[in-house]
């Protein structure tokens, strides 16, 4: 009998089930992250849920890691699994929590938000400045996955004309206007009213926003990442915005992460910083979806069939 180890946070429900996938194939062990014991990974089979990569690469007989989130990068290192270990993740599960905060960072910058929310603290009740419009403006979403796609969807709803840029050329879905790959971003920045970063993490995307294309993009654009911190660099989006160029900035990832409290992004007037929270398990259903695509994914495992949300190891996602 399969023994397969399932470390969340879980409640009643979601172990409910995950059991009722498994039925009498396979034994369930519940653990949280710091009751999971070296025994348990030692002797699991797969592994369900929100483990470390620390914790995974201690489960050295692991075929099949199935993970709660979208991001997958550091367990598809070649030092966490073995090499015939199937990795799977839950991208799909994160869609609309990403999306969501996409869409208000997309408002906040376009309507100067963050300025009111500074004068409301110092009690000052003036004009900021002039705002932008969704409708009509052009968007240019970089990753196409299933957060990418949900996002761009509702801004194209919205009357935004929306270019979707992506890795494979493959036809054009309907939540975009066009669809470009990453060959051809440098034609697609200079035109951009908000470029929105919706990447997974990897050496493709690693400083892919370098000081030369944030210097192709309008100075009056916006950018905002939701993706992954490594796909800007850092340093030179500092530069650009201490030059003036840019309207405006949303980070819900940055690099290093957390960022550190005397980085200089924090004090910039531009930037508006969330820590890391469009695709945690805070908007209600989340879990739940992830819990059902392991499930299913469960069930397949066991009944020797191929698994769903695969991720390449060599690419990360």
């Amino acid at each position: 009998m399969k023994k397969i180890l399932v470390i969340a946070p879980l409640d009643d429900a979601h172990k409910q089930a995950l059991l009722a996938a498994a039925g009498e194939r396979a034994s369930l062990v519940f653990r949280t992250a710091d009751a999971a014991t070296d025994a348990d990974l030692h002797e699991a089979d797969a592994l369900l849920g929100l483990p470390s990569a620390e914790q995974v690469k201690k489960a050295g007989q692991l075929a099949w890691l199935q993970l709660f989130t979208a991001g997958a990068d550091p367990f598809a290192a070649a030092d966490c699994l073995r090499p015939q270990a199937t990795l799977t993740n839950a991208a799909s599960a994160h869609a609309l929590s990403v999306a969501e905060h996409a869409v208000a960072l997309t408002f906040a910058l376009l309507r100067g938000l963050k300025s009111y929310a500074q004068q409301q603290q110092a009690r000052t009740w003036a004009v900021s400045g002039a705002m932008r419009s969704v409708e009509g403006a052009r968007i240019a979403v970089l990753g196409l996955g299933a957060a990418g796609s949900t996002y761009a969807a509702k801004m194209k709803a919205l009357g935004a004309h929306v270019i979707g840029v992506r890795r494979r050329a493959l036809d054009k879905p309907a939540c975009v206007d066009e669809v470009l790959t990453i060959e051809h971003l440098d034609e697609v920045l200079p035109s951009a009213d908000v470029v929105t970063m919706v990447l997974p993490g990897g050496a493709a995307t690693t400083r892919l926003m370098d000081e030369r294309r944030l210097r192709l993009m309008k100075a009056d654009a916006c950018l905002i990442n939701v993706g992954r911190g490594s796909a800007i660099d850092p340093a030179a989006l500092k530069k650009v915005l201490a030059d003036g160029h840019l309207r405006a900035v949303a980070l819900d990832v940055t690099e290093p992460e957390p960022l550190p409290a005397d980085d200089a992004l924090w004090g910039m007037e531009r930037v508006f910083i969330t820590p890391h929270v469009a695709s945690r398990f805070l908007l209600p259903g989340t879990m739940e979806r992830a819990v059902q695509i392991a499930a299913d994914n469960l069930a397949r495992f066991l009944a020797g069939e191929a698994l769903t949300n695969v991720v390449d190891r060599n690419q990360g996602y």
